[in-house]
């Protein structure tokens, strides 16, 4: 047990600290141990604690909570991931509301290149099937995280193909690790942490409680590059988490159906209503998210020469160096700069014409 795992725990116990509140109590104290540590009037000058909550971190005690987490924890080989752990998955700190701890059983790269999340009706049609499946075929070469919910339906659907095409898998659950939800998953659950894992940021204890699934939904809508609706009704899970993820300014895909089908209405809404792109099969998908492998073409480094750039910029060119085209959030993760450092410093080479943009949010070098 280290002190700052104990800590980290406690703080996503305190009542009304939120994962806003902790990210922010971290950022002016260091770390978790100092936020215990420090004095009740040291606490109510952070902005947004105030007197109220200053005074639940101060009188915090339950430190036996987290003691027996750390124990389920251990027994079971789960990963902690702090928000500020660097296996977190980065691309949900560009969300404004990100967990401030997960629990992982798993072997996948939670921050990989490239990550779709797949949704849909847990009452699915033929069609629903054989979409998913086909999708996830054709995109076996391709080497992309595949994440859902591991609920009846297109999730459990997406799960085994990718499994079966040898994609790694993450399924996000809405309690604790403890247990599987569905039950009849827990087969499934098990071959995906041999290739792949779960993903929660439920403590152990937690039930599959109907409120859960929401906030389960914004981290499958959250951690993708790009969120694929298979097949929906208009209301569900699925519209919410698409409404999330639009949110998060994700790029977001979805199935056409009939229009007689009640079980494609929610996709056609999506479609109709320009909160989606319509996609036929995963070469649409490739060619939108800009996911082509490419040759890359030799860098012109003479047109430099005659730019100045600032320190944040330099590291932006480095990266593109490196590779042809790479998405914003990734240039987020890998440059180690705030969102905001690196939106400026991407329109200023924008302007410069260092750079170009494509569809999908991906930058190159002109």
């Amino acid at each position: 047990m280290t002190e700052e795992l104990l800590y980290q725990l406690a703080l996503t116990f305190v009542p009304t600290i939120g994962s806003v509140h902790a990210k922010t109590l971290i950022t002016h104290f260091g770390d978790a141990p100092s936020v215990f540590k420090a004095k009740k009037s040291q606490l109510e000058k952070v902005e947004g604690i105030g007197p109220a909550k200053a005074k639940l971190i101060a009188a915090f005690n339950n430190f036996q909570r987290a003691e027996e987490e750390i124990s389920f924890i251990e027994k079971y080989k789960i990963k902690p991931l702090f928000f500020t752990n660097k296996n977190y998955p980065q691309r949900l700190l560009n969300c404004y509301d990100p967990p401030t701890m997960l629990f992982y059983k798993g072997n996948a790269n939670l921050n990989a290149s490239k990550i779709i999340s797949v949704i849909g009706t847990r009452n699915n049609s033929d069609y629903g099937r054989q979409t998913t499946e086909k999708l996830i075929k054709d995109l076996a070469e391709k080497n992309i995280l595949v994440v859902s919910g591991l609920a009846f339906g297109i999730d459990a659907i997406a799960h085994k193909a990718s499994l079966k095409n040898n994609l790694q898998t993450v399924g996000v659950m809405a309690h604790g690790l403890d247990k599987i939800y569905p039950p009849e998953h827990a087969s499934l659950a098990k071959d995906m942490i041999n290739h792949g894992g779960i993903l929660t940021e439920f403590t152990s204890g937690t039930k599959p409680d109907k409120h859960n699934f929401p906030i389960r939904n914004r981290i499958v809508a959250g951690m993708c590059d790009a969120l694929i609706v298979v097949e929906t009704g208009l209301k569900g899970g699925s519209m919410i988490t698409a409404e999330l993820a639009n949110g998060y300014n994700k790029d977001i895909f979805a199935f056409p159906g009939k229009i007689t089908d009640s079980k494609s209405e929610g996709c056609n809404y999506l479609i109709k209503n320009n909160k989606a792109i319509l996609v036929t099969d995963a070469q649409q998908l490739i060619e939108t998210m800009n996911w082509e492998e490419k040759q890359k073409p030799k860098i012109k480094k003479q047109k430099e020469l005659f730019i100045e750039m600032s320190a944040d910029e330099k590291i932006i060119v480095e990266l593109l160096r490196k590779q042809e085209t790479v998405h914003i959030d990734e240039l987020v993760i890998k440059s180690g700069l705030t969102s905001s450092k690196t939106a400026a410093a991407i329109l200023n080479l924008e302007l410069q014409n260092v750079i170009v943009s494509s569809p999908g949010k991906m930058y190159k070098l002109s």
